[in-house]
């Protein structure tokens, strides 16, 4: 199984209410099972929403309680980041997925570090437990 963020795969789940479809990504994965999860819808966050950013470090040190998200509009996400990157990476337990594609520049789901943009909350829990996670 395959965890995909859902944005990827064509849903309307991003915070704008817009997908970030991937059409080279849905071919490669025609033949495969895939799990579309969005972290932030499962941890509560309605769509639209208003962007969010990490403060005081990346998603590795929001999970440890030494860094924060904040929305746009100066509101704390950052329980609701958090319970979403656990609620998906107990689904990846439970469906045994084998490897994630994620959504890049997301706090909750890029994976590489840019500037201004960390690793986010649920790439790094996933990573953290060892599962294999692309950046699309």
């Amino acid at each position: 199984m395959i965890l995909v963020s859902a944005c990827l795969l064509g849903v309307s789940c991003r915070y704008d209410g817009n997908s970030a479809a991937s059409r080279r990504l849905v071919l490669s994965l025609a033949d495969q099972s895939c799990l579309a999860v969005c972290p932030e819808v499962l941890g509560g966050l309605s769509i639209p929403r208003s962007p969010a950013r990490i403060f005081g470090g990346d998603g590795m040190r929001v999970l440890d309680g030494a860094a924060f998200v904040r929305s746009d509009k100066d509101v704390d996400v950052t329980a609701q980041f958090v319970d979403g990157a656990k609620r998906t990476l107990d689904l990846a337990l439970r469906f045994r997925v084998t490897a994630c594609y994620l959504k890049s520049r997301s706090p909750s789901c890029g994976c590489k570090s840019y500037p201004e943009r960390p690793v986010g909350v649920t790439a790094a829990l996933l990573m953290h437990r060892g599962f294999p996670v692309m950046e699309m």
